[in-house]
């Protein structure tokens, strides 16, 4: 049951973006958060709490009319109070000219068990390919 609550909770994260669910957003995330878009962004991981995660994500998914992540393939892997779940992932972004920008790869996450279920405490997305402009 473990490891079907980790994907479930892998699953929220894209879902409430995509559904710009902000307060539900925020509540798969662990009270701090590993963040690493380096392969998309540069720079370096940062390290968020939900609330800051929730702002940015809220300002630039913002910019699309809609986005669609879409996971699959999840591997998850229970240790006790911690857990790692891989998944591919396909995001599709549409702009308000209605092209698109689509990009794929990996996601790893990085979960802990809290006395309110497993909440994300890492995310890092490997990108792989891109179609489109961003």
């Amino acid at each position: 049951m473990d490891r079907l609550n980790v994907i479930d909770t892998c699953n929220r994260m894209a879902r409430h973006a995509d559904q710009r669910e902000w307060e539900a957003l925020a509540g798969v995330f662990a009270d701090e958060v590993q963040l690493d878009y380096t392969s998309l962004n540069g720079g370096e991981p940062v390290t968020l709490t939900p609330a800051q995660i929730v702002e940015g994500w809220r300002t630039g998914l913002g910019t699309y009319t809609a986005t669609h992540h879409l996971l699959g393939t999840h591997l998850a892997a229970v240790d006790g109070d911690d857990a790692v779940c891989t998944a591919a992932f396909q995001a599709t972004h549409r702009k308000a000219d209605d092209s698109l920008w689509t990009l794929g790869g990996t996601y790893r996450f990085d979960l802990a068990r809290t006395h309110g279920g497993w909440r994300i405490t890492g995310v890092e997305m490997s990108a792989v390919w891109s179609e489109g402009e961003r």
